[in-house]
């Protein structure tokens, strides 16, 4: 509920239709003149100038910086555009409330009427389109009422409405932190690899080879040894090495995966902003 308590916090807030659409950004906002409640906001929607759309404050619902109000953003936007420069005349007030049902600004009922939460009617007659919204004013005594915007400049700000003489000035500071996300995965995997290997082995073997000695006297009882003339064979066995291949498993490493926690220094950027509070006094500007 939007009453003169929050009013301030309603400046600047986002303005959300039924259905979570965001509509735009409150400009201004218009009060009763005769109690001082809310009665409209003129909600920005990032069209080009002056002009803004108004929508009733009532069963509207302010929640941190998010005003919910009670119609579809469509039909905001297809509010009457008035230029949002002070007062609402009788005409202007007119359109707004025919254009969302509410009837006229000017009543015609007789005592207190609160069901359009438009503030306390005391008049006479019964008009309207909505058997349950009266066509009443804004301000009550039976005659058209004003309705005023509210100005900005006296003291609604982080301080509170003339609380004091003095104002709240404020910056954004920018709070960084950090984040921990996946980024990748990995995995060991292994596979057999086939690869010609070359090794040198040496071998020997065994070739003939012919030998003669001259007869002399520590051998000549062996030589004259049998007949003097004889047919005789002698054999000799020769011998080779050869390579033989054999293969065998054996282990020779253990692999693992693991990490280590490598720290950067990264640069990050973004906009911030701050109130500049200036001193115009007899045409000088001061800082």
């Amino acid at each position: 509920m939007i009453d003169t308590n929050n009013i301030n916090s309603v400046f600047d807030a986002k303005v959300i239709d039924p259905d979570g659409q965001k509509v735009g950004t409150v400009k201004q906002v218009y009060v009763d003149n005769t109690d001082g409640h809310p009665l409209f906001a003129s909600v920005s929607t990032g069209l080009f100038g002056t002009s803004e759309s108004f929508v009733p404050l009532e069963g509207a619902d302010l929640t941190g910086d998010e005003l919910r109000v009670a119609y579809d953003k469509d039909r905001i936007k297809d509010a009457p555009r008035i230029d949002a420069d002070g007062d609402l005349s009788d005409d202007e007030q007119d359109r707004i409330f025919d254009h969302y049902g509410l009837g006229s600004s000017s009543s015609t009922t007789t005592g207190t009427d609160t069901s359009a939460g438009f503030g306390t009617e005391s008049t006479t007659g019964t008009t309207g389109t909505d058997p349950d919204l009266t066509t009443g004013t804004a301000s009550g005594s039976g005659t058209t009422g004003d309705v005023t915007d509210v100005d900005r400049s006296a003291g609604h700000d982080t301080s509170g409405a003339n609380t004091d003489d003095a104002m709240t000035r404020s910056e954004e500071r920018l709070d960084v932190g950090t984040q921990k996300v996946q980024t990748g995965r990995a995995r060991l995997r292994k596979h057999v690899v086939t690869e010609q290997q070359s090794v040198t082995v040496p071998v020997q073997h065994e070739e003939v080879r012919l030998e003669t000695e001259p007869i002399t006297d520590g051998n000549v009882g062996a030589a004259t040894d049998g007949p003097a003339l004889s047919d005789e064979e002698h054999e000799v066995t020769l011998s080779e090495e050869r390579v033989v291949v054999d293969k065998e498993t054996v282990p020779v490493e253990r692999v693992r995966l693991g990490t280590e926690t490598v720290t950067e220094q990264q640069q990050v950027s973004e906009d911030v902003a701050h109130e500049e509070i200036e001193l115009d006094e007899d045409g000088t500007t001061r800082r």
